[in-house]
């Protein structure tokens, strides 16, 4: 608790907010950080805590945060500030309280979504890399979404797998789908969009007053499909939310094959941070991919 109350000491020095008589409070639902709720007299801010060497990733996620909200399609907690402190890094958002993305605030995530995603950008990347979960997720430049996909996603994942001690059928079909990828985009041309990154139905809700909001993204720009990939790979949004984005912003036909090869990038991030239970996964969808190929 010491820590935790000189924090609050230095937040009032950086944010230059009275923090008289504030109250702090442990928030649960995360697993990679420590978060913490801070009221006080017209202050109610989220705290997320870790250690001062992942200073990168409070920064790369206060960009993308950022980011979002100048577009203005979804709303996202406003950043009130991010840095270090002793041992620990962390990032101060508002806090919002949160409700079901369900019947019509789903339907205005669906349209919000499309809108967002039809804000075009010049080129696949970003301008700085970060993190999916607490993996790596490096953002190079490319003008090619081929090549981005393959070597800063799959072949990435791939590489970290075979660094985790998973090789055999895993690395030399996975190669085989490295090679062979092309074909899925034989005649469908994907135009940078900025994506959330990791839309699964946990970073995704409404606040009290129905409207939807969306947080802890891993930003890039991208192949909007492949937002939409991920948010059935968990399940947790309803037909509301995917005919209002169908309605705003048509998908390619093709999305129903591509969305597996999306979202295989996910299924092989879960098997270098949560061990073997997703190897059979990723192996099978591997196999999918490459039987529609033939």
């Amino acid at each position: 608790m010491a820590a935790l109350q000189h924090l609050v000491s230095h937040l009032e020095i950086q944010t230059g907010q009275s923090l008289h008589n504030h109250r702090l409070s442990s928030v649960g639902g995360g697993d990679i950080n420590s978060a913490y709720r801070l009221q006080a007299a017209n202050i109610d801010w989220f705290i997320k805590l870790n250690r001062a060497d992942l200073a990168e990733m409070f920064l790369a996620e206060a960009a993308s945060l950022r980011e979002l909200a100048d577009i203005g399609a979804v709303r996202v907690p406003k950043v009130i500030c991010f840095g270090e402190c002793q041992q620990h890094t962390y990032l101060v958002l508002e806090f919002i309280e949160l409700g079901a993305l369900q019947g019509r605030s789903a339907s205005l995530f669906g349209q919000q979504l499309a809108l967002l995603h039809q804000n075009p950008q010049a080129y696949f990347g970003w301008s700085i890399d970060n993190t999916i979960g607490s993996t790596p997720q490096h953002n190079g430049r490319h003008d090619d979404w081929i090549s981005f996909w393959r070597q800063q996603r799959l072949g990435k994942q791939l590489q970290f797998a075979a660094a985790n001690g998973y090789r055999g059928s895993l690395q030399t079909q996975g190669e085989k789908l490295l090679e062979k990828m092309g074909g899925f985009f034989s005649d469908y041309r994907p135009h940078p969009s900025l994506l959330h990154g990791d839309l699964w139905g946990g970073n995704a809700a409404a606040d009290k007053q129905g409207q939807p909001i969306i947080f802890d993204p891993a930003c890039y720009y991208g192949d909007r499909e492949a937002d939409l990939a991920m948010t059935e790979l968990f399940g947790g949004f309803s037909r509301d939310f995917y005919a209002a984005y169908q309605a705003t912003y048509p998908l390619d036909s093709g999305y129903k094959t591509r969305k597996t090869l999306y979202n295989l990038y996910h299924i092989l991030n879960h098997l270098n941070l949560f061990g073997s239970g997703y190897l059979n996964q990723a192996n099978s969808m591997i196999g999918q991919l490459l039987a529609a190929l033939n």
